[in-house]
């Protein structure tokens, strides 16, 4: 979609529908007489609330599109981010192709053009070529005040990266699990590298350098399947040159497919357990964006890749399985398996002297029951890194709530044959796959764990989001980052 930003007079021109964002105390009319005619039914200004109307000639669009915004005192940029969404759709709907929206200013031009681009995904690779396609939007104006142009434009820039970024990770993120495995996650990142111009560098290790370098976690949940497990090794230096410069680390979760191993999941649902990749997917679109936008920081994505599946090789529950660095683990349920990958790719994260460590993955259930599809939780060792991603999240909308991780759930954790076990019961499971977690963690090196696994995919179409991979970590992690 080819985005532009112009000013307000020049509202409308050569497009086919043009949008206006009220609150609940504006009234249409305002706007002009094409919209007298319209009573507190049919717009009201509400959160969410759509209403297309035919202008008649009266304005230079032949249709204008009203999206509430609600009362202007309970405003936010995230609700503008999900109204522009919704907005977006209702066009494609309608079969519009060309559209202009009124921003006012550069701040919110920049997140009109992100939830514009965000809106324009479809996970309809597979369907038949002779289906019927969905209308996508060719181009769009924002349009914004005078004196805004500059910032505007800016904005719009780098709102179009992180949307397309978004849109790239969740096609990733939605590709089955016979499509998309540890090797051909790899490549994909190994392609992302080589078509960022010098700006990332990856490097992978297959079976045979985990295998040397001591990655028993990866080896033990990828050991059950016949395609072999990888650690994908992504680093970006946009900030300073100096050998002393210590990178930001993000470590993901890839579980390309997640039966349970031994400890069988229940047949229901388990397709969605494609999307147990969603946390190291997230690190490829941030790694990604990161050096599309040129950040001022140097970063290192890990990412642990295993598909942990039942056969005569895999790991059993009881076994003592030796992660890098040489802590050891008792395995209880071989469906608690995120944690023990992760276990071997935060420990080489922190081997890299990073100045601090986030992890994302869909770790447990526990955390979808306690906070629902739409908040992760979040939780870790440094109480201002946590500050910086809530801050972040309250800027996006993807939101985060911390829970509390104290002694009691580290207690919780040890093993009485090994140094931790990777399951503790069904109480507390968020936190004590947290504690987990931590037993792999420099205590030196400050560090947050985001369990997503909640709002990294939704399994019904919203006004704003389509069915299917959501991209949760991408636009919180950006924001956090570009903040400093």
């Amino acid at each position: 979609m080819r985005l532009q930003t112009k000013t307000t007079p020049a509202l409308g021109e050569r497009a086919e529908a043009v949008v206006f964002f009220l609150y609940a105390e504006q009234k249409p009319a305002a706007l002009g007489p094409v919209f007298r005619g319209l009573n507190a039914e049919e717009f009201s200004g509400k959160p969410g609330q759509l209403c297309l109307v035919h202008t008649q000639g009266k304005l230079a669009a032949p249709r204008a599109l009203l999206v509430g915004l609600g009362p202007r005192k309970k405003f936010t940029l995230p609700q503008l981010h999900r109204a522009a969404a919704a907005a977006t759709r209702q066009l494609r709907k309608v079969g519009v192709r060309r559209a202009a929206f009124e921003a006012g200013d550069a701040r919110r031009a920049g997140v009109i053009a992100e939830a514009a681009v965000m809106a324009q995904y479809d996970f309809d690779r597979f369907k038949p070529s002779d289906a019927p396609s969905k209308t996508k939007l060719a181009g769009a104006t924002i349009h914004v005040r005078s004196g805004e142009e500059s910032a505007a434009s800016a904005a719009v820039h780098r709102g179009q990266i992180i949307g397309e970024t978004v849109n790239w990770t969740k096609a990733l993120a939605n590709l089955p699990g016979n499509i998309i495995y540890p090797a051909t996650l790899a490549a994909r990142a190994q392609a992302l590298a080589r078509e960022s111009r010098g700006r990332l560098r990856c490097r992978v290790l297959d079976k045979r350098a985990l295998e040397r370098g001591g990655f028993g976690g990866l080896l033990a949940v990828g050991g059950g399947s016949a395609r072999e497990p990888r650690l994908i090794v992504l680093e970006y230096h946009g900030g300073s040159r100096s050998p002393n410069a210590k990178p930001f680390a993000i470590v993901g979760k890839a579980i390309t497919f997640d039966s349970g191993g031994i400890s069988l999941k229940p047949g229901e649902k388990m397709d969605e357990m494609k999307w147990d990749k969603s946390g190291g997917v997230a690190v490829l679109g941030i790694l990604r964006a990161a050096a599309l936008l040129r950040l001022p920081v140097n970063l290192l994505g890990v990412i642990a890749a295993a598909e942990n599946m039942p056969s005569g090789t895999s790991y059993r529950p009881g076994d003592i399985v030796t992660a890098r660095g040489g802590k050891t683990i008792e395995v209880i349920n071989t469906d608690a398996e995120g944690r023990i990958i992760l276990a071997d790719a935060l420990a080489y994260a922190c081997e890299r002297k990073p100045q601090a460590i986030v992890d994302l993955a869909t770790l447990t259930g526990a955390c979808v029951v306690a906070l629902g599809h739409d908040i992760a939780g979040v939780m870790g060792s440094d109480a201002g890194l946590i500050k910086r991603i809530r801050r972040a999240s309250e800027a996006t909308g993807e939101e985060v709530w911390e829970l509390p991780l104290r002694d009691q759930f580290r207690e919780m954790v040890k093993s009485d044959v090994a140094t931790v076990k990777n399951s503790a019961g069904r109480w507390a499971g968020t936190l004590t796959g947290a504690a987990f977690l931590q037993a792999f963690v420099d205590e030196k090196v400050p560090w947050a764990h985001l369990d997503i696994a909640g709002p990294a995919w939704t399994d019904k179409a919203r006004p704003h989001h389509e069915k299917g991979a959501t991209a949760f970590g991408v636009r919180l992690m950006i924001e956090m980052l570009s903040r400093g």
